[in-house]
């Protein structure tokens, strides 16, 4: 097991799930494909969150017809359009393809947030045999000091959606007061499918029709009547 290092004891708690992949490679699903190669990225990215274990493949039938609700549950809780913050939890795909190339094409399928391991490396196989992996698709669900939430949260997430997660931040004792639904998907505020849009719209015409009237008032002041220089 690799050593604690840079923990003192104050954090050693949350950073058992930084253990469980130091010394790895963790790729961004981002058009760059940026790379968390170094210690200090893992620890910031991984510590004290929930990390949902994705174990699928591009080839599994399954894994596709998962592939739309797991992007869709992820999305709803880390995109600023539909929460206030984004929720403490990580989404790392363990691809089980046979070949690179079919986990390229799977990728393209799951969230841009979410972090996969390069292909040519062995963990990925390892950790499939760490959480006996037999089925797919499968996603474990581990509290912040690695131990198991959920051996399989795939039918909770179908069926509960965004909800599941409000469930593992209790059983995992996960304190995140950060994080918030975003009022405009409160189902008992929302009064039609365009009303969000309708929302954020008026908001945004709100602030330009206060930083109007704060130029206004600045305007007078100056006794430009609002003109400028050249009115």
């Amino acid at each position: 097991m690799i050593g604690w290092v840079l923990i003192d004891s104050e954090t050693q708690s949350e950073a058992v799930m930084v253990d469980l992949f130091l010394g790895k490679v963790l790729v961004k699903n981002n058009k760059d494909k940026d790379e968390l190669d170094t210690e200090r990225e893992i620890i910031l990215r991984l510590q004290n969150r929930i990390l949902m274990l994705f174990f699928g493949s591009g080839e599994c039938e399954k894994c596709q017809d998962f592939a739309p609700t797991l992007k869709d549950f992820y999305k709803k809780l880390t995109d600023e359009f539909y929460v206030e913050r984004s929720a403490q939890l990580v989404l790392l795909y363990i691809s089980l393809d046979s070949s690179e190339e079919q986990q390229e094409k799977f990728l393209k399928e799951l969230p841009k947030r979410c972090l996969f391991l390069p292909y040519e490396d062995p963990y990925r196989t390892e950790l499939g045999v760490m959480f006996e992996v037999k089925d797919l698709p499968r996603v474990v669900v581990l509290r912040p000091d690695c131990s198991v939430l959920t051996p399989n949260a795939v039918a909770e997430i179908c069926s509960l959606g965004p909800d599941c997660y409000r469930n593992w931040q209790e059983g995992a004792e996960l304190i995140d007061r950060n994080f918030m639904m975003n009022e405009e998907f409160d189902e008992g505020k929302m009064r039609s499918i365009t009303d969000p849009i309708r929302r954020v719209k008026y908001k945004v015409e709100d602030k330009k029709k206060k930083k109007k009237n704060k130029k206004d008032d600045d305007g007078e002041e100056d006794g430009n009547d609002g003109g400028g220089p050249w009115g």
